[in-house]
Parts: structure tokens; C-alpha cells; sequence
């Protein structure tokens, strides 16, 4: 049986573990040879490498924090020396603070903005300048449901979501010509190391909440992204692709309208 992505090589960052770490799994059930970047945890990077490996793709891990341009140059070097092109990147490496506006230190706000937003735009740089000499390739930015609605105590996260998905859209109006897709996926409540940290019943409490009457998983958003970089999705670009159960669709209606 092909595979869709069968012979394409992958960037996944921030696929140490979570949503990444269920990107790069995907994308690897799909044929592809994946690039696991991390920053701070080499051990869920290797792990994530081995299960990838343990597919039959190529796995390798490579740190840097795309925050900061000279690691991410260094990251797409050691890719490209590795593999032999990048068709896809996943933008996926991100981080938040849960503080009121009006605590929220300067130096938080910057971290959260150098990581998700600009991180986003020095790795969608670097890949698209070796894309454009290669016939063209997939970007993926991982959005948020704050793409969409204003999550209070998450204000430097929520602006840095929404400003993916106008750079989204941007980049793929500017690189569509080089036969560069890019899109966003804005995945809904999803159960991962961090979000069951967050309430008693992460689970529970949100799956009330969304039509489906679930959660979401880290294989939820890999499928997704997994489509998005393979043939069916050829003309599609510039889009933002919720996957949340109908989570961020469905309206805060009064009881007696449910």
C-alpha cells in the first residue's frame, strides 16, 4: 500500500512530546522521514525519535530554540545535512504564561511572543527560501482556539496565536507563487502533559463543553496536519482548519436555547 507522504522529509519543532509529538508520529504513519526539534527535553525528543524509527521512517533529533535566529539556523543545517530536502515544516514549538494583563512582566511577554510568533517567522523564512530553489513544499502553523475567541490570563499567548494566523495568511499569499501552501491548524481542547495540569477533570470539563462530547487528541491535530501536507490538499492555502469537535463554533447560549 503507498503512502501519501511516502519519501517526504519533515520539520516538526516543539515535537518532543504533546500535540508536536503526535504531528510527527503522523506524519511518519503517512511515509514520512521527520526532523523532531526540541529545545530543553533531548530525552522526549529521543523518545519521539525511536517511535518514529520504530515506524520504519528516519528520525532525527535536532535542538534549538526557535526564538533565537542562530539556533534556528543551525536547526536547518543539520536537517539539510541530514536529509536531502525539507518538504514540510510544522510550526508547532510554543509556550504561554497564565497571568493577568495587568501582572504580566515584560520579560514573560516577550518569551511567549520570541517562541510562538517569531519562531514562527524565522523557521517559515529559512524553509521557504530552500522551497522556492525546490519546487515548492508545505508549511503548517499550529493556531489556537484564541485564534478565534479572547482567553483571559493568556493575553501574550492570544496575541501571538492571532498573529499566526495573519502571518498564515500572508505568507501564503506572498510564497503561493512558488508553489509554497501554507496554512494554520487550530486545534480545540486537547489532553496533553500540560492541559491535564490545568483542572481536576481537564477532560471532563471540556468535553461538556464541545458538540462531540469529547476531546481532543495529539493524533486529532497529526491527521490534520498529515492531510494538509499531502496531494488532496494541493490547492488549498491561507486557511485555518479548526480542529475542536465545534468547540469554538458552537455559541455561549443562555440554558433554555441549549
Amino acid at each position: 500500500m503507498s503512502l501519501p507522504l511516502e519519501g517526504k522529509h519533515a520539520l516538526v519543532t516543539g515535537s518532543s512530546k504533546g500535540v508536536g509529538k503526535g504531528i510527527a508520529l503522523e506524519l511518519a504513519a503517512a511515509g514520512c522521514n521527520v526532523a523532531v526539534n526540541y529545545n530543553s527535553d533531548a530525552g522526549g525528543a529521543a523518545q519521539t525519535a525511536a517511535e518514529i524509527s520504530a515506524l520504519g521512517r528516519e528520525a532525527i533529533a535536532v535542538r534549538a530554540n526557535v526564538g533565537d535566529a542562530g539556533d534556528v539556523g543551525a536547526m536547518f543545517d543539520e536537517v539539510l545535512r541530514r536529509f536531502p530536502r525539507l518538504d514540510i515544516l510544522v510550526n508547532n514549538a510554543g509556550v504561554q504564561t497564565w497571568k493577568a494583563l495587568l501582572d504580566l512582566e515584560e520579560r514573560e511577554w516577550d518569551r511567549v511572543i520570541n517562541t510562538n510568533l517569531k519562531g514562527c517567522f524565522l523557521c517559515t523564512q529559512r524553509a521557504a527560501r530552500h522551497m522556492k530553489d525546490h519546487s515548492g513544499g508545505r508549511i503548517i502553523n499550529i493556531g489556537s482556539g484564541c485564534n478565534k475567541i479572547a482567553f483571559p490570563k493568556l493575553v501574550d499567548y492570544t496575541a501571538s496565536k492571532g498573529g499566526i494566523e495573519m502571518f498564515t495568511k500572508v505568507a501564503a499569499v506572498e510564497l503561493g507563487p512558488f508553489g509554497i501552501t501554507v496554512n494554520c491548524v487550530a486545534p480545540g481542547a486537547i489532553e496533553i502533559e500540560r492541559t491535564r495540569q490545568e483542572s481536576g477533570d481537564y477532560a471532563g470539563a471540556w468535553s461538556k463543553c464541545t458538540p462531540l462530547g469529547r476531546i481532543g487528541t495529539p493524533a486529532d491535530i497529526g491527521r490534520t496536519v498529515a492531510f494538509l501536507a499531502g496531494p488532496g490538499a494541493d490547492f488549498i492555502t491561507g486557511q485555518t482548519v479548526w480542529v475542536d469537535g465545534g468547540l469554538f463554533t458552537r455559541p455561549n447560549w443562555p440554558e433554555e436555547y441549549r
